[in-house]
């Protein structure tokens, strides 16, 4: 009945939970592990986002330059492709001054590990990518990191294609055999899809659309602290659409669930990708237009409404939470002055 998406901080960036009919979507306790990383990692976050900053504009509203393909042209040259290798869910790289990167052809050559089958991707900037999962030792000079270490580490885009090799591989891995009927399925002749054979399903990536929304009323903004937070930690609501309902009613139900108030004057400013482990996240500035606050209890232990320039602990610079709360401080910014 209810699907509501957490945004909470986890080193660089932030990660979601979800909650449906009392029923948890993501692993509690992968979310309980995190919750310590979340005080441990506060004044990292701080020191870190100066090095952010000239990745700090990430939204992608731009095309950027990588070309999709479910399959490789024919006249590519792969040898210097890249391949994005997971290994138990963490992304192998090799790091380059300081700055992860997919291994490449010859660093696969020097790798005692067994390798599944790989998924061409497409191409970035002239360059093959694969998804490609792996099994083994991680050789030395190389690391296994989540996704997470890459944000505000690597451009914007590099950081994009990371999260689409990641969600191909899983769900690759999850849609081996049909779910209607079982049966072995076999890829999509041109689509990046899973055909079934015996029944005709065609089952695609999942992507889990969501909201997310920063309430203002004049020149305040309302922010709210999930009851699993550290105190002092606040971000804007967000929520899973329901199957049958529009972008714009999911905003007006999340809202009314969290914190009980009404809202008119709904603008989307923009998207983010954001793959943990799959949800592309729509993001909306709403105008305040009634009621009291009153606190999902279960979800939301505190939310206030907060001045431009007296705020807690906001999200680091990677995560679109931030970003629309970075617009509306700009169009405070600019009717004052």
């Amino acid at each position: 009945m209810l699907a509501v998406l957490r945004l909470f901080f986890y080193g660089l960036c932030c990660h979601y939970t979800a909650r449906a009919g009392g029923r948890r979507h993501h692993h509690i306790g992968a979310w309980s592990r995190f919750q310590w990383h979340l005080a441990v990692h506060l004044a990292v976050v701080r020191s870190l986002l100066q090095a952010t900053k000239g990745y700090e504009l990430m939204w992608p509203t731009d095309p950027d330059e990588f070309e999709s393909h479910v399959k490789a042209p024919a006249s590519q040259s792969h040898e210097d492709a890249w391949y994005f290798l997971s290994v138990d869910g963490q992304m192998v790289c090799a790091a380059e001054h300081g700055v992860p990167r997919p291994v490449s052809r010859d660093d696969l050559r020097w790798m005692d590990m067994d390798l599944g089958d790989e998924h061409f991707l497409g191409i970035y900037r002239g360059r093959s990518c694969f998804a490609l999962e792996g099994k083994g030792q991680i050789p030395e000079g190389y690391a296994a990191d989540n996704l997470f270490s890459w944000l505000g580490r690597v451009e914007p885009p590099l950081f994009y294609l990371a999260g689409r090799a990641q969600q191909v591989i899983d769900w690759h891995n999850s849609h081996r055999f049909c779910g209607r009927c079982g049966t072995a399925t076999a890829d999509h002749d041109a689509d990046r899809a899973k055909v079934c054979p015996e029944c005709s399903l065609v089952c695609y990536p999942r992507i889990a659309p969501s909201i997310i929304v920063l309430v203002t009323r004049e020149d305040e903004m309302l922010l709210a602290r999930n009851a699993n937070w550290p105190n002092g930690m606040f971000s804007t609501l967000a929520g899973f659409v329901e199957v049958g309902e529009s972008i714009e009613q999911t905003v007006h139900r999340e809202v009314a669930e969290e914190v009980g108030i009404q809202l008119g004057g709904l603008r989307y400013l923009g998207s983010q990708s954001w793959p943990f482990p799959n949800s592309l996240m729509l993001g909306f500035h709403a105008e305040y237009a009634g009621g009291d606050i009153v606190c999902q209890q279960s979800e939301i232990a505190e939310a206030r409404w907060f001045k431009v320039d007296d705020l807690p602990n906001i999200p680091p610079a990677t995560a679109i939470s931030r970003w629309l709360i970075d617009d509306f401080i700009d169009q405070v910014n600019a009717r004052r002055a």
